[in-house]
């Protein structure tokens, strides 16, 4: 069985990712990194080849994510958007949504410029995203978590003590 983490862009997937997988000694899978890897910048895919081809290209990485076992498997924030993904992660996985507020959002986002959907006008287009994917992240999720306030540790054990280990 695989561990799915879902939510926002910084609200901590890919630390809370890293820090489980250690502490439940699970290999580690996220899927931009496995995009990047693959396929380059994804800044370059969206500007070069567009959202929805890039879009395409995560559910390819989803796919092949999905039929690994055991491991921990850290999502694009609009993976979930894509009912497709979510019945590919769902098959051999736990999904937990890591729920964070707007302004934990902003300040762990920071001057960080690397994410194409935000760009230009981080705050309102992160709202706007917020509204539009809450909704998605919490059907898609066995699990909710909020991370407003909490350290990756204390995360990491809400979700440990989720799955009863």
């Amino acid at each position: 069985m695989n561990v799915v983490l879902i939510g926002m862009p910084a609200c901590g997937k890919s630390a809370v990712a890293e820090a489980l997988g250690k502490r439940l000694n699970m290999r580690v899978v996220d899927t931009d990194g496995e995009i990047r890897k693959n396929h380059g910048d994804i800044t370059e895919i969206f500007v070069r080849l567009g959202e929805e081809k890039f879009r395409q290209i995560e559910t390819e990485t989803v796919k092949a994510a999905s039929c690994l076992d055991n491991v921990i498997i850290s999502t694009g924030g609009g993976c979930p958007v894509r009912g497709e993904n979510v019945s590919l992660l769902k098959r051999n996985g736990k999904t937990v949504y890591l729920r964070a507020a707007l302004p934990t959002l902003l300040s762990r986002l920071g001057d960080d410029n690397s994410r194409p959907l935000l760009a230009g006008g981080a705050e309102e287009k992160l709202t706007k995203l917020l509204n539009e994917r809450t909704p998605v992240y919490e059907s898609a999720a066995d699990f909710i978590t909020d991370t407003d306030g909490l350290t990756v540790e204390e995360i990491c054990k809400n979700i440990e003590e989720w799955l009863n280990l």
